[in-house]
């Protein structure tokens, strides 16, 4: 007779070596996750602060509108000779303010106690609600008070043409000169500057500057 013997399956040694891979794997995923992550509120917290900064930008037009109504029909600086002597109750300076290196002036970067001898802290705008504080000064470019000429101060300086096209009408040809042949000349206007800072949320900081002139 035959005898029948049955083979019993031979057991291999396992090294796992696929589970190594696996916890590689495994580790290399979790770098990529975290750097997406990090990367994801990168991203999140560079789109806020502009658009911090650009809600900012369109606040400071409020001081901008208030410091260019100041010299206008009505305003506290309206009258010509307001307009040459320092008037801290509406921010204002008949000369140009100090100013860092970025043109800044000195008493936006201070203390209140340095803003109150050039400003009126009462002139700020305050958004309580938006958590944006508003400050600004006007300062005439000019080098002394008084009245204002184009040897102390930066003058707008129009040239239109008028009548003949050949014929040029600027503002040295002053109209109440005598015998100014250009009777529609343009009248030299006195330059300013309004500077406005800007506080925002999470200390949020912007300075705006713009200049205009009285007409």
């Amino acid at each position: 007779m035959r005898r029948r013997t049955s083979r019993l399956p031979v057991r291999r040694a396992q090294r796992g070596i696929v589970l190594v891979f696996a916890l590689i794997t495994l580790v290399i995923m979790l770098i990529g996750a975290v750097a997406i992550s990090r990367s994801m509120n990168s991203s999140q917290l560079g789109i806020g602060n502009i658009g911090f900064k650009r809600d900012l930008s369109n606040q400071s037009e409020r001081a901008i509108q208030a410091a260019m109504s100041a010299v206008r029909a009505g305003g506290a600086l309206a009258d010509l000779h307001a307009r040459n002597s320092n008037l801290p109750a509406a921010n204002y300076s008949a000369v140009l303010l100090p100013s860092n290196p970025q043109g800044i002036p000195l008493a936006l970067l201070g203390s209140d106690t340095v803003f109150s001898t050039v400003g009126n802290a009462a002139n700020d705008v305050v958004l309580s609600d938006l958590g944006i504080k508003i400050r600004y000064v006007v300062d005439r470019l000019s080098t002394n008070t008084g009245n204002c000429s184009p040897s102390t101060c930066t003058m707008l300086n129009d040239m239109v043409y008028g009548g003949p096209a050949t014929e040029l009408i600027s503002a040295q040809n002053n109209s109440a000169a005598p015998n100014n042949p250009n009777p529609s000349a343009v009248t030299p206007q006195a330059v300013f500057r309004v500077t406005v800072r800007v506080t925002g949320p999470r200390n949020t900081l912007s300075f705006y500057q713009s200049n205009f002139t009285a007409n």
